[in-house]
């Protein structure tokens, strides 16, 4: 069985289904210069229109891509904090879509 709604999966072939953001702590903590350079989470689908990544740069610290077709999102950016990463990728992941996932419903009471 499948993630219910995204996977992260590391160059090392270490993978979580449905990640929190400690475990995409210790994903990105893993990372290293020479034999696991990075992480890519996405939906568990075929084609996914989005895909958030984490890549160690060679001068220290993590490259961050965040891409969002339906959205038209491209942003990347250098960060150094393994625990603000993580946390802003939980944020922007729980915000994107998901198929089968209910909609989400406000009221004004």
């Amino acid at each position: 069985m499948g993630a219910a709604y995204y996977r992260a999966e590391s160059e090392s072939g270490d993978h979580i289904e449905d990640p929190s953001e400690d475990a995409l702590f210790m994903l990105i903590d893993d990372l290293n210069g020479s034999d696991n350079t990075f992480v890519v989470i996405q939906p568990d689908e075929d084609d996914p229109a989005w895909f958030a990544s984490v890549a160690v740069l060679d001068e220290g610290g993590y490259e961050v891509v965040r891409r969002d077709t339906t959205r038209r999102e491209h942003e990347v950016t250098t960060e150094t904090g393994i625990d603000q990463i993580a946390r802003d990728l939980t944020i922007w992941m729980a915000t994107r879509d998901f198929p089968g996932r209910p909609t989400q419903y406000n009221s004004n009471f």
